[in-house]
């Protein structure tokens, strides 16, 4: 699967975003940067065994305004009667693109469980910055998710995979990150 034209999809409604609006003056010009569908797929196979993964594969600074950090993720299929997963980021909003697998995603409603993320653990310092994690996300929405699907998740929006229904969901996902909490330069070639 190609994912180059939904980053550059994602890239140019980031941008149009950040620039829409009145403006009387000149924007300064950035510098392009590449993520090959070649590298995503190495993060894939890469951690294709674990039965969870979360990969950011760079973490980039846009004019030093913000930073946009590319991953990989994957999950594995749990048994039904495990629970676990359920997460928010305070700061974060992510774009999760489906590559391979299907299965059910909850949004919004409250998290069971909730514990904050340690400040020195990976998923705040190069992941997804200040989060709360537990068990399920209760009274969210619930949809079917499979290959080409797109999901917008705001900041403090409560997410959880409910369930897998094939042997695992794989999904590149893009973190617009306007407070800077993510490395800039992380994975940087």
């Amino acid at each position: 699967m190609n994912v180059r034209p939904i980053v550059a999809l994602l890239a140019i409604t980031l941008l149009c975003a950040r620039t829409s609006g009145a403006q009387t003056q000149h924007q300064p010009r950035g510098t392009a940067t590449d993520v090959t569908n070649a590298e995503v797929m190495a993060t894939v196979q890469k951690t294709a065994s674990a039965p969870t993964s979360d990969q950011a594969i760079r973490v980039v600074s846009v004019n030093n305004d913000y930073n946009v950090s590319i991953g990989v993720v994957h999950r594995a299929k749990r048994e039904a009667s495990q629970t676990g997963g359920a997460i928010e980021h305070s700061q974060i909003t992510e774009v999760y693109h489906v590559i391979s697998g299907n299965g059910t995603l909850v949004t919004g409603g409250t998290i069971t469980s909730p514990t904050e993320s340690a400040p020195t653990s990976t998923v705040v310092t190069v992941l997804n910055g200040p989060s709360t994690g537990g068990a399920t996300v209760e009274n969210g929405v619930s949809r079917q998710v499979g290959p080409g699907d797109v999901i917008i998740i705001p900041p403090n929006t409560p997410h959880w995979f409910k369930e897998i229904t094939s042997d695992q969901i794989v999904y590149l996902v893009v973190r617009m990150d306007p407070h800077k909490v993510l490395p800039a330069g992380y994975g940087a070639k």
